[in-house]
């Protein structure tokens, strides 16, 4: 996945996501955070605003499960489960919205497979059942 967006897309990513509703916004915004910290961990700090570095969907969904931990402890799982992520494959189903939507882009070996099983989320988090968010 590179981190620079595709130019004018046929509808903005809000309403993209809106008309997919699978995952909230505050999902997408937090994927964002996490594939620039892919970039940062993948390429080095200096990497300039909008420079075309690709990550992997492992990379990306290591930098999704530290910066969940870094953010919220112990509610990471609670918050994800929350968004309706239960797998790193939800990871992957976001990214590929967004690369159909013309708003992300992937190479040609890219998949949304590469999301597939990148780590239990009952051992990454190994928090399971014991928070809940409630609205």
């Amino acid at each position: 996945m590179t981190r620079q967006m595709v130019e004018r897309p046929e509808q903005t990513m809000e309403d993209l996501i809106r008309a997919d509703g699978r995952y909230p916004l505050d999902a997408f915004a937090f994927l964002h955070e996490a594939l620039a910290k892919a970039v940062q961990d993948a390429h080095g700090p200096g990497i300039v605003a909008g420079a075309k570095k690709h990550v992997s969907g492992q990379q990306l969904c290591e930098a999704l499960r530290e910066l969940a931990l870094d953010r919220w402890g112990q509610l990471a799982r609670a918050v994800l489960t929350k968004w309706n992520i239960h797998s790193t494959m939800d990871f992957g189903n976001m990214v590929f919205l967004l690369v159909e939507g013309g708003l992300m882009r992937a190479t040609e070996q890219d998949s949304v497979e590469d999301f597939r099983d990148v780590y239990d989320f009952d051992e990454a988090f190994g928090i399971e059942g014991k928070f809940e968010l409630k609205e």
